[in-house]
């Protein structure tokens, strides 16, 4: 089998990896990720997962695409960029329930698909001035959506989770498997 990884995430590579499996091309998808206003965070992390996944299909490659969006009722947080962002997420979150959206394709070699929309509910607890300062000062949350990464020290933030940890990592690895395994490539994970 060879496979495409539609991302530069090292997460999304690292869970391939725990799972045995080794993408043989890493190919970021460069396309316009803005999220256009009053669209719902469902709907946009479909539109990116396809968007993703047709920029870098190949006909000799399954293709595995994903994205993962924080959402606050029906708000997108953003991928933050800035220390003020991870302030702005952090700040959103604390103390309340939010979804982790991850959406999955897997696309053949023939062209066939398998998607999946991956929905986590976390609650994160009240987080105290200082707790979101030492965090800002850790840089973890830089480049991550909703200004967090679970699988660091923002681990200690949430307190209740009900749905996938890889998926609020940035890739349901059960689904991978599923969806490659459902599309025939032999697995036998």
């Amino acid at each position: 089998m060879k496979l495409v990884l539609a991302s530069a995430s090292p997460r999304r590579r690292d869970l391939l990896a725990q799972i045995g499996i080794e993408p043989d091309e890493v190919m970021p998808a460069d396309i316009d990720e803005t999220a256009f206003k009053n669209v719902l965070p469902r709907i946009y992390a479909q539109r990116m997962w396809l968007e993703k996944a047709l920029a870098v299909h190949r006909p000799e490659y399954y293709t595995v695409a994903g994205d993962t969006v924080v959402a606050l009722g029906r708000r997108i947080l953003p991928k933050a960029e800035t220390d003020d962002q991870v302030r702005e997420c952090l700040q959103f979150l604390s103390g309340r329930a939010h979804h982790v959206l991850t959406s999955l394709v897997v696309v053949s070699p023939d062209g066939r698909r398998s998607e999946k929309l991956n929905d986590t509910r976390c609650i994160m607890k009240r987080l105290t001035d200082r707790e979101i300062a030492s965090y800002i000062g850790s840089g973890e949350g830089l480049g991550k959506a909703g200004g967090y990464g679970i699988q660091g020290r923002a681990g200690a933030f949430v307190k209740h989770i009900s749905g996938s940890y890889t998926g609020v990592m940035g890739l349901p690895v059960h689904d991978v498997i599923s969806a490659l395994t459902g599309l025939g490539d032999g697995l036998d994970a």
